[in-house]
């Protein structure tokens, strides 16, 4: 059962910092790229960061770009995010993505998420 798990969200002033991980389980982590969305309210949901399996070839939304960083440890199959110099325009639900093949087959598998809120 693929399941993953995040983490480390909440309330931060704008100009602050926080680092959110995805600890993943039922996949084989490292054979896979993975990817943190966001998602506010009344907006589309947004791909901020993506990451290859071997941790090689990081991309990033032009939004973010310059301020978050993503990370992954395959060791412990878990994916990083750490954001810097937040805005209020940051504040959103943060979901770690994965399309992975198991014994089911192929499917995109989400995280329940974690809310981070950029106010002063």
């Amino acid at each position: 059962q693929v399941q993953l798990v995040e983490s480390g969200g909440g309330l931060v002033q704008p100009g602050g910092s926080l680092r959110l991980s995805c600890e993943t389980s039922g996949f084989s982590f490292g054979s896979y790229a993975m990817y943190w969305y966001r998602q506010a309210p009344k907006k589309a949901r947004e791909m901020v960061a993506s990451i290859s399996s071997d941790g090689g070839r990081p991309d990033y939304a032009d939004s973010v770009r310059g301020r978050f960083l993503i990370s992954r440890d395959n060791a412990k199959s878990t994916v990083f995010l750490e954001m810097n110099n937040l805005n209020e325009d940051d504040t959103a639900r943060y979901l770690c993505n994965v399309f992975a093949f198991t014994s089911s087959g192929g499917q995109d598998y989400w995280g329940q998420g974690t809310q981070v809120t950029v106010s002063s």
